[in-house]
Parts: C-alpha cells; structure tokens; sequence
C-alpha cells in the first residue's frame, strides 16, 4: 500500500492541499490565510515530504507511518501526536511543542530539535542519529532502545529522561555527566 497524496485527505470537510495552501498564505501574511489547525487529523501513511506546517496546531493528529521527510514543522504544536514509525528523517523541528507525542520506532534522524518541548516523548526504538537535542526539555521522555549515535544533548536537563540501554559513547553529552547513568530519573 502507498502513501495517501494530499488532496485525497480531507479534515473538517476540507482538502488537506486546501488547508496546507491557505496556511502557505497565512505564513506569507497574505490576504486568505488562515493557520493550519487539523487537531486530531488523521494523516496516517500520508505522504508530507516538504510540507511546511511552521506554527500549525497538530495536537491529537495521527502521523503513523507517515513520510515527513524534510518537512518544516518549527514551533508546530504537536501535543499527543502519533508519530510511531513515522519517517521524519532531516525534518526541522525547532521549539515544537511535543509533550506527549508517540515517536516510537520512527526514523527521526537529523532532526533540529533544539529548544523543543519533549516532555513525556515516547522515543522507544526511534533512530535519533545525528539529532540537536540542546535545551529541549526531555523531563519525562523515554529512550530504551533507541539508537541516539552522534546525537547532541549538550546544555539539555537529562533529569528526569530514561535513556536505560542506550549507547552513548558517540554522543555529545552535558558537561558533568557520567558515563553510565542511563537511567536519569531523579525524584
């Protein structure tokens, strides 16, 4: 089975094309524009290669095994998305807001998540190479089995995150941290 296109997705009795073109406008400051809201969406193995959702409201949607690859999503609110095994590879995410979103086993690597709200983030399996974790705040997030080589989490708060059963020995951690800590949940 492929990928859906764009306009045979509909959310609110709208093309999803539609809303993705008045949003273009709305991120212009043209007349017509109006911001992208498709709360609790389904857009599930939908094909969103290049799409640029900058500030959209994405809560609840459903991206599973969606190609997001390349897609411009800075400052998008993501809370509670579903994201499992979705393909973000080289997407920017920079301060999206994510607090709860299910990223399980999704190819997420070369994402800028710099300054994001990661918050309780399910990245169970992920594949986070070469990802910008600096300053997001991943109190809550769960890691286990995800493959985070040459990530950078310099200047990140790791209190809180399970990173139990990942290798880090390539990536790029916060001054003071000790080898071994996996787990990094403090009360």
């Amino acid at each position: 089975m492929g990928l859906r296109k764009l306009k045979s997705i509909k959310h609110g009795g709208k093309k999803l094309s539609e809303i993705l073109e008045a949003h273009q406008r709305f991120f212009r400051g043209q007349d017509g524009g109006a911001r992208a809201d498709l709360t609790g969406a389904d857009l599930s193995h939908a094909d969103l290669r290049e799409v640029n959702l900058s500030g959209a409201i994405l809560r609840e949607a459903n991206f599973e095994k969606s190609d997001l690859r390349k897609s411009k999503l800075p400052g998008a609110d993501l809370s509670g998305a579903k994201m499992r095994k979705a393909d973000l590879r080289n997407a920017d995410l920079t301060e999206a807001i994510l607090p709860g979103a299910d990223l399980s086993e999704a190819q997420a690597s070369g994402i800028e998540f710099f300054r994001c709200d990661l918050s309780n983030v399910n990245f169970q399996k992920a594949m986070l190479r070469n990802v910008n974790l600096r300053l997001a705040n991943i109190h809550g997030a769960k890691f286990a089995g995800a493959d985070m080589g040459v990530a950078i989490l310099r200047e990140t708060d790791l209190s809180g995150a399970d990173l139990s059963g990942v290798d880090l020995s390539t990536t790029l951690m916060p001054k003071g941290y000790a080898a071994g800590q996996g787990k990094v949940r403090s009360a």
